[in-house]
């Protein structure tokens, strides 16, 4: 892991605003730009920050795997790295079953070896475009592709082909990660204990199986941060994060973090209360030690000791949410320049 990671932030999805905070995020002296996929699309902010910045490194953290053919993310992902000049990290994850089924509408099953087949396919139609291969076709179990005309291909970037990022929490997608990924995003519903104990030690045997190293895979983590200039802004950013804590430890996708904590019996609790829609009495389960388990607290001026007390020493890259008064919010050049 690296010693002092670098220090990225995570933007609110596309509006009047991207492209300001696009260059508040390289001026400050960010090292790369996330945007994720919760309530709206990861790719669409992405042009807009390419054209805002010159430096930083961009991407989705993460773009959900299945609901997009690998065509389509293909060619979303080299247009990006067209524009961005060689700049743009494709970040994939699988989402749960639920979401996939009732939300997306799209099929489930063995997520894991249909990632891998995502990133293969992916990969091969990149190499294809840039001159690396000659021969165009991908057969797997999910996905199949064997038709490209000349009129359809794009040509080659010169950033070359983009580097991939798998999300994961559970054992299958770390090992996936470790296998064949350029990077593993570290999900916010984690901790430390997780990461060293379970994580790592299944990415670095994954890695090792097929030839490769820990120095191989970066490492990136978004924890929860906790912060503001007034207690009215902390307690609010405090009692947000308590929420999302609640709801991904309800989540039985996420169940072995909360296992490793002894926490078992509060996930399935929180389960149980999230079928009734009891979103109140979610939050009030997750006690203040849970909370500070998955949360750095701190006042702007010590975020950064702070976050790197607890994540430094484990991570390649570190990523902070920011929210949409972030250009008018000082204390982010405080936490910049204690990086």
């Amino acid at each position: 892991m690296s010693s002092s990671p670098k220090l990225d932030c995570i933007l609110p999805g596309l509006d009047s605003s991207t492209g300001d905070h696009a260059e508040a995020a390289e001026s400050l002296g960010f090292d790369g730009v996330w945007t994720p996929e919760v309530d709206r699309d990861a790719f669409m902010p992405l042009p807009v920050v390419a054209d805002h910045t010159g430096e930083v490194e961009l991407g989705t953290r993460i773009a959900t795997a299945f609901t997009r053919s690998p065509m389509v993310l293909a060619q979303q992902a080299w247009d990006l790295q067209r524009v961005s000049d060689g700049r743009f990290v494709l970040g994939l994850g699988t989402q749960v079953k639920a979401h996939n089924e009732r939300r997306f509408s799209v099929e489930w099953g063995q997520p894991t070896q249909r990632l891998r087949e995502v990133v293969e396919s992916v990969r091969h139609i990149w190499r294809y475009w840039q001159g690396e291969i000659e021969e165009f076709g991908y057969d797997g179990e999910f996905y199949s592709f064997s038709l490209m005309t000349t009129a359809f291909n794009p040509g080659s970037v010169e950033g070359g082909l983009p580097p991939v990022y798998l999300a994961a929490v559970n054992e299958g997608n770390v090992r996936l990660a470790g296998e064949l990924a350029d990077g593993v995003c570290v999900h916010p519903f984690c901790t430390p204990r997780y990461l060293e104990e379970r994580m790592v030690p299944w990415l670095e045997e994954s890695a090792e199986e097929h030839g490769r190293g820990l120095d191989d895979v970066t490492v990136s983590a978004s924890p929860f941060v906790v912060t503001g200039t007034s207690e009215k802004q902390m307690t609010a950013r405090r009692e947000m994060a308590r929420m999302r804590v609640a709801f991904y430890a309800s989540t039985p996708a996420y169940k072995p973090v909360m296992q490793l904590h002894g926490w078992e019996d509060v996930g399935r609790r929180l389960w149980e209360l999230s079928r009734e829609g009891d979103w109140t009495a979610m939050a009030g389960l997750v006690d203040d030690e849970m909370l500070a388990e998955f949360a750095v607290e701190a006042s702007p001026e010590d975020v950064a000791d702070a976050v790197l007390d607890r994540w430094g020493g484990h991570v390649d890259r570190v990523a902070l949410d920011v929210d949409e008064g972030f250009t008018g919010q000082e204390f982010w050049r405080d936490v910049v320049d204690g990086w």
